[in-house]
């Protein structure tokens, strides 16, 4: 099954309390104080792994609480540190303060990690306070309550290219052709429902990671079907490969929808580099099916390219443009610049320590 959302509850371990004991020994008058200090928090750790791509397990549970400090014992013998909880999740998760909606982190790479909520401080124990004037403190410090939050999970794919295009576009198809992948296929909407990646092999060795997106509707923004549980995922893509049945009423009112639905969602979508493709050219003759791409091409000024995902007419040129594309985007670096979100989410990155630093110490 694949989820791509998750609420959950971290808190870092709690810090283990100071002992406060005395040495006591025959023949040792006054030996002191000897109590040892508490053990740290272990700490919650949000992990990239790359056996992971779903956030599945972690729906399993709601709440992650790692494991506590222990508390500082008698002959200056310190408590053992609570261990720390590591959640694995998938690459390309957005973290995000469930409080406030600020990313707190955009895990891109695999092993890419970030410690979510700092365990406790450990408490020290009353040795720590002998002074000349104190010689013997019956008193130690508690250990720090660790971190908690409310995180919220995103998954965003990460994908070269994403299809798109209205239910029954041919998107699965399409996939299907071009790669090993095998999403379910059939002739009514929402088939898809959830999104596929497929990987093409290219010449030298590359590769490009093609997902297809379930259908899109009127009004996906705002949930309607299913583009606003999916347009996320299409964020992260570096081209579009924009699918339309060559069989449509009208092709140009159908390629408006579905883009008017991707800049509603984030005017990013619509700046992204999009190859315009005719779908099912072989339902119609290949003079029909010209005469409509040249029709849709002069009214959007664009190129529109046909093709046949079930007979694989042209599919071949539709994947060297896509790698074409992706390479330059490459170059440009205009994908790989982050959003204004995620700037000012690694701007706050000394606001973000700051807050998981701080731990409430108590004294006794």
């Amino acid at each position: 099954m694949f989820i791509d959302e998750a609420t959950v509850y971290v808190k870092g371990g709690d810090g283990g309390d100071g002992g406060v004991s005395f040495r006591r020994e025959k023949y040792v008058p006054r030996g002191g104080p000897n109590g040892g200090n508490g053990g740290k928090g272990g700490s919650v750790i949000l992990y990239v792994n790359e056996k992971v791509d779903t956030l599945l397990d972690i729906t399993s549970k709601v709440k992650f609480i790692a494991e506590d400090g222990g508390n500082g014992k008698n002959n200056n013998k310190n408590g053992k540190d609570g261990k720390d909880l590591i959640i694995n999740i998938p690459k390309g998760t957005l973290v995000k303060d469930l409080k406030t909606g600020r990313v707190i982190k955009d895990l891109k790479e695999f092993e890419e990690s970030i410690r979510i909520a700092r365990g406790g401080k450990k408490g020290k124990g009353n040795a720590h306070f002998k002074s000349p004037t104190n010689q013997a403190p019956r008193f130690a410090e508690e250990g720090g309550r660790g971190q908690e939050r409310w995180i919220k999970l995103e998954l965003k794919l990460i994908a070269d290219v994403g299809i798109i295009g209205l239910p029954n576009a041919g998107k699965s198809t399409f996939l299907a052709r071009i790669s090993s992948a095998r999403p379910k296929i059939a002739d009514y909407p929402f088939t898809t429902l959830q999104p596929q990646l497929g990987i093409v092999e290219l010449e030298d060795y590359k590769r490009l990671v093609f997902a297809d997106i379930p259908g899109l509707i009127e009004g996906a923004h705002i949930g309607s079907g299913l583009g606003n549980t999916f347009l996320r995922h299409i964020e992260r893509t570096r081209v579009i490969v924009h699918l339309i049945d060559i069989s449509a009423a009208d092709p140009l009112e159908t390629y408006h929808l579905v883009r008017k639905e991707l800049t509603l969602f984030s005017s990013k979508l619509s700046e992204k580099a999009e190859i315009i493709v005719l779908n099912k050219a072989d339902i119609l003759d290949m003079e029909t099916g010209f005469n409509v791409a040249e029709d849709l091409s002069s009214k959007l000024s664009k190129p529109v390219y046909t093709i046949s995902a079930v007979t694989g007419m042209n599919v071949k040129d539709i994947i060297k443009k896509a790698a074409d594309l992706v390479d330059k985007e490459n170059a440009e670096g205009h994908s790989s610049q982050p959003d204004r979100q995620s700037l000012s989410a690694e701007n706050k990155s000394s606001e973000t320590d700051k807050l998981l630093s701080s731990q409430n110490s108590k004294s006794l």
